[in-house]
């Protein structure tokens, strides 16, 4: 079956990605929106395992989908990240700092080297991503660049190192939209809630209920989708959004807006998720595929 994106066929069709952190979670959907649309994508991580079976599963003929391992704190590994990608595909249309990491803990308890890990890996690694991209390639191309943060917006209790960072990746997009315009290069974030379900995730804090926790506090009454923040990444890559540079926007739900004690959103279910839509291969029957794929919900 081929997955399809609710933006037209074709749409990157020509481009190249490097989406760090491609392999899995957020970052895998978003690898999946764009080569559905037609983009060639670098994803790049520290773990190659991960990334040689991601890339297998979103493209087993080896044409869209490339693995490359990079430890994105390391500088020399990021310079050789973008140089392979250059020399390989012939260029750089976008770049998705998707990769990164955290730990919960209460700042009392963390330690010089794990607050030091998590802001080398968002901070100091999203601007080495930011950097080499511009000057291998973007200074003289233009681009876009879309930066994955976090809603730290009201602070971050118990992840104070990845809000600490995140903020400062907020401050970095707007630096770099205004340095960089005028090398054509535009530079926005996305703020996935915390309510952006992933079973990644979910594994990685070794807690399977944590995202479930945050349903009563969001206006949506659901969880949100890896998919609904890689189709407003696809919206900030392309030309509909050529005019917006500098921006952070929040794929929340509205849950950074909320306050229960102020106004009480009782339980519907009238903000459904948005789930990419399914048509058949020349091989499949059509009437069987459109009983049984799911629809897009909007």
């Amino acid at each position: 079956m081929k997955r399809m994106s609710i933006f037209r066929p074709g749409l990157f069709k020509g481009k190249v990605a490097i989406v760090t952190g491609g392999g899995s979670g957020i970052g895998k959907a978003i690898t999946e929106e764009l080569v559905t649309l037609g983009c060639r994508v670098v994803i790049a991580s520290r773990n190659e395992d991960k990334l040689k079976k991601a890339s297998q599963e979103m493209d087993p003929k080896g044409q869209s989908v490339f693995a490359k391992v990079c430890n994105i704190r390391k500088e020399d590994q990021v310079k050789t990240l973008v140089s392979q990608t250059v020399n390989e595909l012939g260029r750089i249309d976008y770049l998705v700092n998707n990769g990164g990491g955290q730990f919960p803990s209460p700042v009392a308890d963390m330690s010089l080297k794990g607050w030091n890990a998590v802001v080398e890996t968002n901070l100091t690694g999203t601007f080495l991503m930011c950097r080499e991209v511009y000057e291998q390639w973007m200074c003289e191309n233009g681009g876009v660049i879309v930066n994955i943060i976090a809603d730290m917006f009201r602070g971050f209790p118990m992840m104070a190192h990845t809000g600490a960072a995140r903020s400062a990746v907020d401050n970095l997009t707007k630096s770099l939209a205004v340095e960089w315009a005028e090398k054509g290069v535009r530079v926005n974030a996305i703020a996935p809630g915390g309510s952006i379900y992933s079973s990644t995730a979910a594994k990685n804090y070794g807690d399977v209920n944590i995202f479930e926790r945050t349903i009563p506090g969001l206006p949506t009454k659901r969880l949100g989708t890896t998919q609904e923040v890689a189709s407003a990444t696809s919206f900030l890559l392309s030309p509909g959004a050529s005019f917006i540079s500098g921006a952070t926007l929040r794929v929340d739900g509205g849950g950074s807006l909320y306050s229960p004690l102020i106004w009480q959103i009782p339980e519907h279910e009238n903000l459904p998720a948005y789930k990419w839509t399914y048509s058949p291969t020349p091989e499949e029957d059509t009437a069987e595929e459109e009983s049984s794929s799911p629809k897009a919900k909007m």
